[in-house]
């Protein structure tokens, strides 16, 4: 059985989540005739795309046409990185950002559970949340969620 090699690069670049995935879309000149251009990386084909726009006066459909994109992510790259400049490119991770599923009611309802009854574990919880609002979570969420949770909370009037 041979190992197949790959590219070190190329290895990098699909780590860091910036690995083009249509890297023979871009026609872009200095990407195919350099070695220092590589269409793998989304990255630098991002910027060149903005920079083409902003300091060579091409159009947007011509500048997201050349480099393998389409007007919409244009506007996408450009809102990116005018808000976090270069770093703003990077693809964000992937997953929720946040606790969606345990609003501020829901962990309300946790906590007084737990406060009337302490021997509830994150399990009773959970169960509870999914017989009380119809959500599945994780046990683990829940613990996460309550630890968040600021210890000195209000309870909420009635």
């Amino acid at each position: 059985m041979t190992q197949e090699h790959q590219d070190p690069k190329e290895e990098s670049l699909r780590r860091a989540r910036v690995l083009n995935p249509r890297p023979e879309a871009v026609r872009a000149p200095e990407f195919v005739a350099s070695e220092f251009f590589d269409a793998r990386d989304l990255l630098q084909v991002k910027y060149e795309m903005l920079r083409r726009v902003t300091h060579e006066g091409a159009t947007i459909s011509e500048a997201a046409s050349t480099f393998g994109f389409s007007r919409p992510s244009f506007y996408e790259a450009r809102s990116a990185y005018e808000e976090g400049g270069i770093p703003g490119l990077l693809p964000k991770k992937p997953g929720p950002r946040r606790a969606h599923k345990l609003s501020e009611e829901v962990i309300e309802r946790l906590i007084l559970a737990k406060e009337a009854n302490p021997s509830l574990s994150s399990a009773d919880l959970a169960q509870l949340a999914r017989d009380d609002f119809g959500l599945r979570v994780h046990p683990r969420s829940v613990e996460r969620a309550l630890a968040r949770y600021p210890k000195d909370h209000q309870e909420p009037t009635l």
